[in-house]
């Protein structure tokens, strides 16, 4: 199975949606985000660029391209899951997120000068 395929799935589970939800959120007919989903066949640029909006991520996530200064990728990984993750938020649960990163990294930056 490829890349598309396996993200579909990943992203539908951690929606907690159906391929047939997935399929109505997008637009789609239900057989072929099937298609999609199972690995039987690829969609043009356009339809992934509307499946990656109406599942709430990027294209470059569902095809599995790496970010360009991508190193470790247990990090890019755990970096997908919390794009995935904020994208579910609201403004201002995400807002907190980001405070809440930025307070781990002020603090490990001060235990590093001592």
């Amino acid at each position: 199975m490829d890349m598309f395929a396996r993200r579909l799935q990943e992203r539908a589970r951690q929606l907690g949606i159906s391929n047939a939800e997935a399929a109505r959120r997008a637009g789609l007919d239900e057989r072929r985000y099937a298609h999609y989903a199972s690995g039987r066949r690829e969609p043009d640029l356009a339809t992934i660029v509307k499946i990656a909006d109406a599942l709430g991520t990027s294209p470059n996530w569902l095809l599995g391209v790496p970010f360009a200064n991508e190193v470790d990728p247990q990090l890019a990984a755990l970096v997908d899951r919390f794009l995935n993750a904020a994208n579910a938020m609201t403004r201002q649960e995400a807002e907190m997120c980001v405070i809440q990163a930025e307070a781990i990294v002020t603090a490990k930056t001060r235990t590093r000068r001592r």
